[in-house]
């Protein structure tokens, strides 16, 4: 059987329990060059979740969008912060009830498309890949919304 041996990171984050088929979705979102020292691994076996991705990003902390952005796509994702090869933070996201400026609406008639206002839309805690548009109250599936950054 072949084993791959993959190293700590010194400092960085570690996103675990992706969904699996869903890191790149997420490595679009951080928007990593070439100058980022990257492990993606996808398919792996997890208790969990029965198969999970796995994303390790050498000397790179998230900001809070890009963090809500990840529970979008992959709402039960554990964020790891590494600091000195230790652990210094674990936190399992969540979907929060509502996100705002990072989804584009994709009604072309939403006020949010013609004035220059922020988007809003509210999760359906029930089913949450979908969401509402606050101002146009149509329903899209995440998969099918266009996230901004």
């Amino acid at each position: 059987m072949l084993k791959l041996k993959v190293d700590a990171i010194k400092n960085g984050t570690v996103i675990d329990h992706i969904q699996a088929g869903k890191a790149l979705e997420v490595v679009k979102i951080l928007d990593l060059t070439s100058d980022d020292i990257v492990l993606i691994a996808a398919n792996l076996s997890s208790n969990k979740l029965g198969k999970k991705d796995i994303i390790k990003i050498e000397n790179r902390k998230l900001t809070q969008k890009e963090i809500n952005s990840i529970a979008l796509v992959s709402p039960h994702a554990t964020l790891i912060t590494i600091e000195d090869f230790k652990i210094v933070s674990k936190t399992k996201l969540e979907m929060s009830d509502y996100v705002e400026d990072l989804i584009k609406c994709p009604n072309p008639k939403c006020i949010s498309n013609i004035e220059n206002i922020n988007s809003k839309f509210y999760i359906d805690k029930d089913k949450q890949n979908l969401l509402r548009c606050h101002y146009c109250e149509k329903e899209y599936k995440v998969e099918d919304v266009e996230i901004i950054l």
